[in-house]
């Protein structure tokens, strides 16, 4: 990217006019391949969301009294505009956040995709009658929040906002939405293009800036019912505080610490592979469902570990926007920041290096246009204490750690011993091994001989510390609906 190139100017979408931040401000985003300025987003504030959040208030009563299949024909119709820009949108949503072109694009396509399979839910929604008393008629209603806040995370921007977003409408909600300042751009892009649909104004608000000021207000307001938030455990603790004086139902897709159990039966080639596009091409390990702990049965350990590595030095770094490129940059400066010091205090506490560890311009010659950018190259380590930093917190980078295990019960007991519980991956030929290890494992989402394979037909969601309630799947409309009961006593 040119040095003297002028950043793009992005603006909010509030009550279906695009402004800039009341205050003023703005925020720098940086691409994350050049360390560069790119583009600029505006920096809002409490009064921004207030803002929002009226002129959501205000679109609730004609939007939540459509029909649902006029509802339908509005999302269906978002979906096909958004087809015909998913090419720049993709492009953005890259350079924003360095995503490689691989993950970036058919993250979109199918993120529009999932509208439409949202819209065919809007249709489904209906409640139940219940025989209760002979002279009584009840039933129940499924009804829409009202207004609902959604806080984006910065791993994968576009296509988290797109399925949240149709998600809500279809269910007859309004939305105010509060993207990562780290990459807001795709997003603010993709909200510019209900002008050209059947929406009514003020239907979807997005408002930028910071989480402390932004976010927190978001969280706070009194006029938002719900709240949808993807993102860390720890930012997960602090919305569910800030929500609680105004008891918000609470939507939360937090972090995770997942294990990829390897057997020695399995076929070790395609475990390799998997393995390894789970942590380290896996946005550069920045996925929440990432396979950061690798647990290999003793008899295959040294073999396996060759077999990443093989793997990992093989992969090409580069700009994301490069078809060729397998891994791009962690997304912004604070988490290169965060992911070096973890590299640090692995080294420190015992965990033996096998691969990796190099980061920044260690990677690039010094006239590339990538040596100012927030590269890290896939890194493991080896320990066999499950008590190291690297193996309890989530890191969000390309670093795995490996451990050996001795038995099938050693594997669940080393799976188990974490806060989180989103995934885990189990490799074996064993059928009925699989199986025992399904049951037992404490994850929201098991894959047996692949990983990180997701679609909006099936339900995500996390155990344990890894969030509360679910996405996708033909039930993923009712965490957007609330429970009305009726009772009509006919005398």
């Amino acid at each position: 990217m040119p040095t003297d190139r002028q950043p793009e100017m992005f603006r909010q979408f509030i009550g279906g006019e695009l402004c800039a931040a009341q205050n003023g401000r703005w925020i720098d985003s940086i691409d994350p391949a050049t360390g560069r300025v790119w583009a600029r987003i505006p920096d809002g504030n409490a009064a921004d969301i207030d803002a929002a959040v009226g002129h959501a208030a205000a679109a609730l009563g004609s939007w939540r009294s459509r029909p649902a299949a006029e509802r339908a024909v509005a999302l269906r119709s978002w979906a096909a505009v958004l087809r015909e820009y998913q090419t720049d949108l993709w492009r953005i949503d890259a350079t924003d956040n360095g995503r490689p072109r691989r993950e970036a694009e058919p993250a979109v396509a199918g993120a529009i995709q999932q509208i439409e399979y949202h819209a065919g839910l809007a249709e489904t929604i209906c409640g139940s009658t219940v025989d209760i008393s002979s002279s009584a008629t009840t039933y129940s209603l499924r009804e829409p929040y009202g207004v609902v806040g959604l806080i984006i995370p910065w791993n994968a921007p576009l296509a988290m906002f797109l399925a949240k977003v149709s998600a809500a409408l279809a269910a007859g909600n309004t939305v105010v939405v509060k993207p990562p300042e780290r990459a807001s751009a795709s997003i603010l892009v993709a909200a510019q293009l209900f002008t050209k649909t059947g929406f009514p104004a003020g239907v979807v608000n997005i408002v930028t800036g910071e989480g402390r000021t932004a976010g927190e207000a978001l969280v706070r307001h009194p006029g938002v019912r719900k709240v949808s938030f993807t993102g860390s455990t720890a930012t997960g603790r602090r919305i569910t505080e800030a929500s609680s004086a105004n008891i918000k139902s609470l939507n939360l897709e937090l972090g995770g610490k997942s294990p990829s159990i390897v057997f020695a039966d399995a076929d070790l080639e395609s475990a390799a592979d998997g393995v390894a596009a789970g942590i380290f091409t896996a946005s550069a390990g920045q996925a929440c469902i990432a396979g950061s702990r690798i647990l290999i049965e003793e008899p295959i350990f040294d073999e396996f570990v060759d077999k990443l590595k093989a793997r990992a030095t093989a992969m090409v770094l580069g700009s994301p926007l490069d078809p060729a490129t397998d891994m791009g940059p962690v997304a912004f400066e604070g988490q290169f920041d965060k992911v070096k010091e973890y590299l640090d205090s692995a080294a420190a506490e015992g965990a033996r290096l096998i691969f990796g560890g190099r980061s920044g311009g260690d990677l690039f010659p010094p006239e590339s246009e990538h040596a100012g950018g927030y590269f890290i190259e896939p890194t493991l380590f080896v320990t066999e204490d499950n008590g190291l930093r690297v193996c309890r917190e989530e890191i969000f980078g390309p670093v795995a750690v490996a451990m050996p295990f001795g038995s099938e019960r050693h594997a669940i007991e080393l799976a188990n011993d974490s806060e989180y519980g989103l995934a885990a991956g189990v490799w074996t030929q064993n059928l009925p091994l699989a199986h025992r290890m399904i049951r037992r494992l404490e994850a929201g989402t098991i894959w047996v001989n692949t990983y990180r394979r997701l679609h909006w037909a099936l339900p995500f969601g996390g155990q344990k510390a890894s969030g509360i309630g679910t996405s996708n799947g033909p039930t993923t409309l009712n965490e957007w609906l609330e429970h009305k009961s009726v009772w009509i006593e006919q005398g």
